[in-house]
C-alpha cells in the first residue's frame, strides 16, 4: 500500500521543527492533501508552514472532534507532535500531550485501519546503561533521565503491549536532530543554531564543560542527524511498511560537540574559537555524555540511503538557511 498523491495525510506537530520540514518534503514529492495539527496560536511558528500546500489547519485540542465527523477521513497519520521540552519537569503535561494524546491517535488508527508513524525519542535510552538498540525486549528496563523521555518510553511500552494495533505502525527514536525550521525552539534548539548565533554576535562559541573525568571538554558525543534524513526515513517506512515496531533514527556514528562547532566555523570560513562553561545545575545530573544509534534494524528492513555526514549537514544548514534565515 503506497502513498498516492491524492491520499489524505494527517500530520501532527506540523508547525514545529520536524513536522514543518516534513510538510515541505511531502509538498516536494507532490503531496498536497495534508491536514495540519498543532497549537497554531504561536506566531513564532508561522513561517514554518507559511506558503506551503495543505488542506486545513486543525487546532491540537480539536483534533478528535474533527476526526469524529464522518466526513473527515484520512489515509495515513504522521504523529510528530509532542511536548518536547526536556527542562519541563511537570510530568502531568508530558503525560497528557505525549502519552494520552498519542493513545487516542493510536486507537483511532487501529479502529479505522490507518497506518501510523509516530515520533518516539532517543531520550528514552537515558544514560545508555542498556545500550542504544531498538530492541523491544529492553524497553521496559530503560531509565530515561527526564519527564519528557519517561513519557516517550511510556507510550512505546503501551504500544508494544497492545493486542489491537494499526495495520502498520512505527515508533521512531529520533536522535539529535538539527536543521532548518527550528528557529522557534529557544533553549531546545540544536547546538548548531545556538552556536551560529554566538559566532555571529561574539565570534566565539560556548560549550558545556565536561563534569566527568573520562570525557574532555566538548568531547561529549551525540548521534547528530539532519532533519532531511529523519523525514526521508519517516516516509520510507510509511511507503514500504516493513515489520511494525520501534526503529532508531540516527546516523549510527557518534560525533563530538567540538566536531560540530568546528564544522560551523569551517562553513563560515573562520578559525574555531571555543570556550567551555559549566553545565547548568538543573540539567547537569540528567546530561547524556554519549548517544549512538544502533541502525541495524532499519538497515535490515531494507533502508539503504546514506545519511548526511556531520560536515555535509552542518555546511548546508549554515550556508543555505542560517545565513539567510530561510525556511525549508
Amino acid at each position: 500500500m503506497h502513498m498516492q498523491q491524492q491520499d489524505r495525510i494527517l500530520l501532527t506537530g506540523a508547525a514545529g521543527f520536524i513536522g514543518s520540514y516534513m510538510l515541505g518534503y511531502l509538498n516536494r514529492q507532490g503531496f498536497e492533501h495534508i491536514f495540519l495539527v498543532d497549537d497554531f496560536s504561536r506566531q513564532d511558528k508561522l513561517p514554518n508552514y507559511n506558503g506551503k500546500k495543505f488542506v486545513a489547519t486543525i487546532p491540537r485540542d480539536h483534533l478528535f472532534e474533527w476526526l469524529a465527523n464522518p466526513e473527515n477521513h484520512v489515509d495515513y497519520v504522521f504523529h510528530l507532535g509532542a511536548r518536547t521540552d526536556t527542562t519541563e519537569f511537570d510530568y502531568t503535561i508530558h503525560e497528557r500531550l505525549n502519552v494520552q494524546y498519542s493513545q487516542r491517535i493510536w486507537e483511532y488508527c487501529t479502529l479505522r485501519k490507518i497506518p501510523l508513524v509516530y515520533a518516539s525519542s532517543a531520550a528514552t535510552y537515558g544514560n545508555g546503561e542498556y545500550g542504544y538498540r531498538d530492541d523491544h525486549e529492553v524497553v521496559s528496563q530503560l531509565k530515561p533521565l527526564n519527564p519528557y523521555g519517561v513519557s516517550k518510553n511510556e507510550f512505546d511500552r503501551w504500544a508494544l503491549s497492545q493486542s489491537s494495533t494499526p495495520p502498520f505502525w512505527a515508533g521512531l527514536k529520533f536522535f539529535n536532530v538539527y536543521g532548518p525550521n527550528e528557529y522557534h525552539k529557544g533553549r531546545m534548539a540544536s547546538v548548531v543554531l545556538h552556536a551560529f548565533g554566538q559566532i555571529r554576535d561574539t565570534g566565539k562559541v560556548k560549550l558545556f564543560r565536561s563534569h566527568r573525568p573520562d570525557f574532555k571538554n566538548g568531547e561529549q558525543l551525540r548521534d547528530f542527524i539532519h532533519v532531511e534524513d529523519v523525514v526521508k526515513v519517516c516516509c520510507w517506512l510509511m511507503q514500504q511498511q516493513p515489520a511494525s515496531g520501534l526503529y532508531n533514527v540516527g546516523t549510527g556514528v557518534a560525533r563530538s560537540f567540538n566536531d560540530q562547532v568546528k564544522a560551523i566555523f569551517h562553513a563560515l570560513e573562520l578559525q574555531p574559537h571555543i570556550e567551555y562553561i559549566d553545565t547548568p545545575e538543573d540539567i547537569r545530573e540528567k546530561y547524556q555524555y554519549f548517544t549512538e544509534a544502533d541502525m541495524h534494524k532499519l538497515r535490515d528492513a531494507g533502508y539503504t540511503a546514506p545519511f548526511k555526514s556531520l560536515e555535509e549537514g552542518v555546511t548546508g544548514y549554515v550556508s543555505d538557511f542560517l545565513r539567510t534565515h530561510a525556511y525549508y
